[in-house]
């Protein structure tokens, strides 16, 4: 997470209260609004916290994360309060009954501002043409991937390219992907940008498309 001070505590609070296995890693990537401090003191069994001396972005805190990961499957949860860590039950199921490798949780993308849903849309289907595929939601958090398999993608993106990453490279290994509907509150404050985010996020998927 990056500068979420006032969220952090309850999401963590959240992760640790779901009823599997789990270890939770905590990348702060450079906070300077207190999150870092407020993470030190936080007590949670399973939490492993790592700071980063100096911000290098969402993919990067996701290769730190994926260095010190042990178990058996993995998940990316924001810190923003967007996506309810009582999902992760529903999508561990097709996975524990044999049905799926990767399962995706897929948004109701309605309460999502214009340019930011039908980007998001645009950015699915490009992804569904490209490789393949039926997206409905390429640009998820919610990725439950075999830990295996995850460090194994040799991430490069440092933001949020990062989710065009993981899928065309999951796709180009022959991965389906699983999609189960799950629930979301959107942020107003959104640290997205449609063009800073928007561009690179497609043309990550032509590079790896076509290289």
């Amino acid at each position: 997470m990056f500068n979420e001070r006032d969220s952090i505590e309850e999401i963590l609070r959240r992760v640790a209260a779901v009823p599997v296995s789990k270890e939770i890693i905590v990348v702060n990537d450079c906070s300077r609004d207190g999150t870092g401090e407020i993470l030190d003191k936080v007590r949670i069994e399973g939490l492993r916290v790592i700071h980063h001396s100096h911000n290098q972005g969402k993919g990067a805190a996701i290769r730190t994360a994926l260095k010190a990961a042990t178990g058996d499957l993995a998940i990316i949860q924001d810190a923003d309060l967007e996506y309810d860590p009582e999902e992760y039950v529903k999508l561990l199921h097709p996975i524990l009954h044999g049905r799926a490798q990767v399962v995706y949780g897929v948004r109701n993308l309605d309460g999502q501002k214009w340019l930011f849903r039908n980007g998001n849309r645009f950015l699915s289907w490009a992804t569904s043409l490209l490789y393949g595929a039926h997206l409905h939601d390429m640009e998820t958090c919610y990725k439950l991937i075999p830990t295996a398999v995850f460090q194994e993608l040799d991430i490069r993106c440092n933001r949020f390219d990062l989710e065009p990453e993981i899928t065309a490279k999951l796709l180009r290994r022959g991965y389906e992907i699983h999609e189960v509907p799950i629930s979301y509150r959107p942020r107003g404050d959104k640290k997205l940008s449609a063009w800073r985010d928007g561009m690179p996020a497609l043309l990550t998927l032509l590079r790896l498309r076509f290289s």
